[in-house]
């Protein structure tokens, strides 16, 4: 298994806003040179208001994967879902000029960073060529990359730590999606790393606090000469109440060869599931002072607010 990252995102907590959380590591030495929380995993659409063709958006796109990449920052070009952290690439015109800019945008839809680069000539901007294209995306990937480690640096120190005093229960609603013995493998693995982590698992959605689902999503990795064929792996992990509100994701993203994944996942599940479960613990840790003392405080709130007021206005 060649890379293995985790992004942590908890959702809208008691009018806070989702906010993405550090990578919780990965396997091997890197883990140990680490010195800020790596940047979230990004997803990178078309650039669709980048003044660029259909061909060269994608294009684009995919330099900037490329070179988020090579500043330590999992990234992948392809259209975004629900609840992914996106890299919006835009561009306008001033005069004979095109100056290209960046926003990254959460699952909300909020804006939490910015970033505008040096003009490009019009006239090469308009012809999208390779090089054009592959420098703008190459200056804007370290100028990305420090924006993202502050925010996770910032959110990092303000999360809550604490856990209430009884166990956390969790069902597992399964995975789906993955190739080979995937979803079974991954399933297992999980629940018994989640079950180290201190999270009671219960089988009766009734008798959970929280709801645990994983998507297995599987594409064709770029080749690149002299190397194998292999595949990119986005495995995410959807944290949900038990009345199905969404808590929080963690991702991960996998370059797997096919036949680490059929048909059987093995080592690679075992790997999968022990970091996903650490990142499956914060998003309980950073939900549970908010779950517990929601109903309590919003009683007393009620109790002591004053006609035509909003409690906690």
């Amino acid at each position: 298994m060649k890379r293995l990252a985790i992004l942590v995102i908890p959702a809208l907590l008691a009018g806070c806003g989702t906010l993405p959380q550090p990578f919780l590591g990965r396997p091997g030495p890197e883990a140990s040179r680490l010195s800020v929380p790596p940047p979230p995993v990004l997803i990178i659409p078309p650039a669709q208001d980048a003044l660029l063709g259909n061909a060269a958006a994608a294009h684009y796109a995919q330099d900037l994967a490329t070179a988020l990449v090579a500043q330590d920052v999992p990234s992948i070009a392809r259209p975004s879902e629900k609840y992914d952290w996106q890299l919006i690439a835009k561009a306008r015109i001033k005069s004979d000029q095109v100056i290209p800019s960046f926003a990254i945008i959460g699952p909300t839809g909020r804006v939490y960073g910015h970033a505008t680069m040096a003009p490009v000539p019009a006239e090469s901007w308009a012809n999208a060529t390779p090089q054009t294209l592959e420098a703008v995306a190459t200056a804007a990937a370290p100028i990305l990359a420090r924006q993202l480690e502050t925010i996770n640096a910032s959110v990092q120190q303000s999360n809550p730590k604490s856990l209430e005093n009884r166990p956390t229960r969790m069902m597992i609603a399964g995975v789906k999606g993955a190739p080979g013995d995937g979803n079974h493998a991954l399933a297992l693995d999980v629940r018994r790393d989640l079950a180290q982590q201190g999270i009671v698992i219960v089988t009766n959605r009734h008798d959970a606090d929280f709801i645990l689902s994983g998507l297995v999503k599987v594409s064709p990795a770029p080749v690149k000469s002299g190397q194998s064929p292999s595949d990119i792996v986005e495995l995410d992990w959807l944290v949900r109440s038990q009345s199905g509100a969404f808590i929080g994701k963690v991702s991960q993203l996998h370059d797997l060869k096919p036949d680490q994944m059929a048909p059987y996942w093995g080592d690679v599940a075992v790997a999968a599931a022990q970091q996903a479960a650490l990142g499956i613990k914060q998003v309980v840790v950073n939900a549970i002072p908010k779950r517990v003392a929601a109903p309590h405080e919003a009683t007393g709130a009620a109790a002591s607010a004053k006609p035509g007021t909003r409690p906690g206005s």
